[in-house]
């Protein structure tokens, strides 16, 4: 029997590596000669770099940079097994994890440090970047990376803009003119499955604002901060950021890209299963386990147990999801083309007794899925 596992993380409490090795031993405590095949997978945010350099025997490279609010930390890119491919994830240096509650501040954190992080790896010579963009702190657009590499932002009398998104909104002009020259001779791919515009209603600060910490009157601060750089991007190159799909990810940052570092977006976890050959492992699989922190409405726009459903119909093989708790319906559910989305949970807990024996129940319940569909032989 053949058995593929293939989950993203669950967020704060058990990584996919780690879950991968939990289902294994839930595997096998009822077939012994199994044939498992780890693949860890993420949609482009936290854990996207480590299971990618993982999966490919890459290497991970770790420096000092500055964290969202300007603080030196140490933070990691992966280069992956082809030694060509660098990955970035924002969370590393910009991410929100890296911030108590107390400490979450959009009108003040920056994506200085992600920039950072790209400037390094083209010191050491690279110049092929995958950047995942989930889990960030920062709101500014990626005013901050931008000013890492090189680019200046000024005022109406030409004096750079002081260090925060209320400055802003006085943006206007912006100076490329010192922007890294190795950015030309580089490629990009942003790996993102968040479709929001920048601004707006449904952009950047509207919708993942509050969870970084912004107040009702910071979000209409921000928004107006990021319709404005929007307005001078298209006034000096021709292009509306504000309405291209992805540009408000990572509170803007897509944008910057997409307008600066001719970047292109791809789907986060189309990028990291190509980059495995997931398609090559699930040929010949008897079953596949997936599985992410709350199966819900996201879970159906594109996120890892999508994108694993989605490859796995190609091709016949069943997927069973796990996680720490199931929204759907079991019509959503079909729709999403999973045989079943079960929940590790055993019963009424609280978080941090979910987060203590998440490792244990994940085996408990793959040994359970195993049993039913061995039963069937």
């Amino acid at each position: 029997m053949k058995i593929l596992l293939a989950p993203d993380s669950f967020k704060g409490s058990i990584s996919a590596k780690s879950l991968c090795g939990a289902m294994r031993e839930g595997i096998e405590r009822v077939v012994h000669d199994a044939v498992i095949l780890e693949r860890p997978l993420a949609d482009g945010g936290e854990g996207t770099m480590e299971n990618l350099v993982h999966a490919t025997n890459g290497t991970i490279i770790t420096v000092t940079v500055l964290d969202p609010l300007k603080r030196e930390i140490t933070a990691s890119y992966g280069v992956l097994g082809d030694q060509k491919t660098v990955v970035i994830e924002m969370a590393q240096a910009s991410g929100l994890p890296l911030l108590s509650n107390e400490e979450r501040d959009p009108l003040n954190a920056t994506s200085f440090g992600t920039g950072q992080l790209i400037k390094e790896a083209l010191e050491q010579g690279y110049r092929n970047f995958i950047i995942g963009l989930g889990g960030s702190a920062t709101n500014d657009g990626g005013i901050g990376m931008l000013k890492a590499l090189g680019v200046q932002f000024l005022d109406s009398s030409g004096t750079p803009l002081r260090e925060n998104m209320e400055a802003v909104q006085y943006l206007s002009s912006i100076n490329t003119s010192g922007l890294d020259a190795r950015i030309k001779d580089s490629t990009f791919t942003i790996a993102s499955d968040v479709q929001s515009p920048l601004c707006g209603s449904n952009g950047a600060s509207a919708v993942f604002g509050p969870q970084k910490g912004a107040t009702e009157e910071m979000i209409v601060q921000l928004d107006k901060a990021l319709a404005q750089f929007a307005k001078v991007i298209f006034d000096q190159g021709g292009m509306d950021v504000v309405n291209i799909p992805g540009a408000g990810a990572a509170g803007g940052m897509g944008a910057a890209l997409l307008a600066f570092l001719s970047a292109k977006v791809e789907s986060g976890i189309g990028i990291s299963m190509d980059v495995i050959r997931f398609d090559e492992d699930i040929k010949e699989a008897d079953l596949i386990i997936t599985g992410e922190g709350k199966l819900d409405s996201q879970t159906l726009s594109g996120k890892v147990i999508a994108g694993v459903c989605k490859r796995a119909a190609a091709y016949g093989v069943p997927v069973v999801a796990l996680c720490g708790k199931n929204e759907l319906s079991s019509n959503e559910l079909n729709e999403l083309g999973l045989l079943a989305g079960l929940s590790v949970v055993p019963g009424p807990c609280t978080l941090e007794e979910a987060f203590i024996h998440i490792e244990e129940w994940s085996k408990d319940r793959t040994e359970q899925i195993l049993r039913l569909v061995t039963a069937r032989k």
